[in-house]
């Protein structure tokens, strides 16, 4: 079988009309090309739940060596940037499907606890009040730039033990990496990105090398770290886990913060009971919403061998685009999808935070963040009043988000 075409060939990953709002090419690909080869980009769009969950739970059928790959080739004068920076991202963590993920994992696992990410509620807490201390007391404010954007930063560093970070500065490099690698920019801009990049892959680098090995934060572990063989951890292998983990790690909680926050201010029913600290309240939230609009709305896999999916023929080496967004707005899995519920049963069939061997490391303490902010922010302001209904989007390939949320003390 065939995927089906037509009005599909007209769709735009990266335009205004989907960023805006996919769930219509969602609904019309799970109904009419549920693996759908997509002329512009190359990949093959998965949009059922089944599929998307099956694709994930198979690491050896679906590879996952181009989670990383640029999605608009980067041109020869930025990849000698990059080459001068001595810039590589071998296989670590969400692109490795060799042997030497297990230890890797389990390394960067053990800073992310359930007692250690219980250990850090107080914390968060503790930084919520503080930005909702410093909001104005009359007139609008961005609960982006004031709140969301930083905090998970602060608590990711916090839990690595990493000191010494400019805070800015990282924010920069990891925005710029996040377009350089799944955006659509112009050649002007690709020089922009690739020197910041660049320049946070040499500053790793010289951070992991100065690092006392077994110390216990991040560095010290990655330098102290045997490889299969008993061989040292490459340089270039260290810095590609801390380039992915101190990125992923924190812009998608920050863009997790934003989402939820603009969904739930303006619902009049729900905020009152946030505020009122209803019990579970929070965290029901934050999985709908986390099924509805993840910050990760889609991924990336290889099929390793032929496949065949929802009747659909994949070819070997095909690279497939999951889309976890649309997996979660399905009516086989969620009934009545579009409605925003709380209550709903089972909502952690949601595959937000991925399935199987990649599954996302950070995913409780993500929760958590989310959950306290939430709490914090309805406690603090119980009478607050969204002034934008349709922010500006960040719309990159696998990430989407409000990039500010801005609203007042009604």
């Amino acid at each position: 079988m065939r995927a089906t075409t037509g009005s599909l060939d007209e769709l735009d990953l990266f335009g205004p009309r989907f960023v805006g709002d996919p769930w219509p090419s969602f609904a019309e690909l799970r109904e009419r090309a549920p693996v759908h080869h997509d002329q512009r980009t190359g990949l093959w769009l998965v949009s059922r739940h089944a599929d998307v969950r099956a694709v994930l739970a198979d690491p050896d059928g679906f590879i996952p060596d181009n989670a990383l790959t640029a999605i608009t080739p980067i041109p020869p004068p930025q990849l000698r940037v990059l080459a001068r920076a001595r810039f590589s991202l071998p296989p670590t963590l969400a692109n490795n499907g060799t042997d030497s993920h297990t230890g890797l994992r389990r390394l960067v696992a053990g800073y992310f606890t359930p007692g250690r990410v219980r250990d850090a509620e107080p914390r968060i807490r503790a930084l919520a009040n503080d930005y909702l201390d410093r909001l104005p007391a009359t007139g609008s404010f961005d609960l982006v730039s004031g709140l969301a954007a930083e905090l998970p930063c602060r608590v990711l560093l916090d839990l690595l033990g990493l000191t010494e970070v400019d805070l800015p500065v990282l924010k920069a490099w990891s925005a710029a990496s996040l377009e350089l690698f799944w955006g659509r920019p112009d050649p002007d801009r690709h020089q922009a990105l690739a020197e910041a990049a660049g320049e946070f892959h040499q500053w790793l680098a010289a951070r992991i090398r100065a690092a006392t090995p077994g110390s216990p934060d991040l560095f010290g572990q990655l330098a102290a770290h045997r490889a299969p063989g008993d061989r040292p951890l490459r340089i270039a292998e260290a810095v590609g886990v801390c380039y992915f983990l101190l990125i992923a790690g924190q812009e998608t909680t920050s863009q997790l913060l934003s989402t939820l926050l603009h969904r739930l201010i303006p619902h009049a029913d729900l905020w009152p009971r946030l505020a009122a600290g209803e019990p579970g309240l929070a965290d029901a939230c934050v999985e709908e919403v986390l099924r509805r609009e993840p910050p990760v709305n889609t991924w990336r896999r290889i099929a390793a061998r032929p496949a065949t999916l929802s009747g659909v023929d994949v070819p070997r080496g095909a690279h497939l685009l999951l889309l976890l967004a649309g997996s979660g707005a399905d009516p086989d899995v969620f009934p009545d999808p579009e409605r925003f519920c709380p209550a709903r049963p089972e909502v952690r069939r949601h595959l937000a935070f991925g399935h199987g061997r990649h599954f996302c490391l950070g995913a409780g303490l993500a929760r958590t963040e989310a959950s306290v902010v939430l709490t914090e922010v309805a406690r603090r302001l119980p009478r607050l009043e969204l002034l934008e209904a349709e922010p500006p989007m960040l719309g990159l390939l696998s990430f989407r988000a409000p990039l500010r949320v801005l609203a007042r003390r009604a």
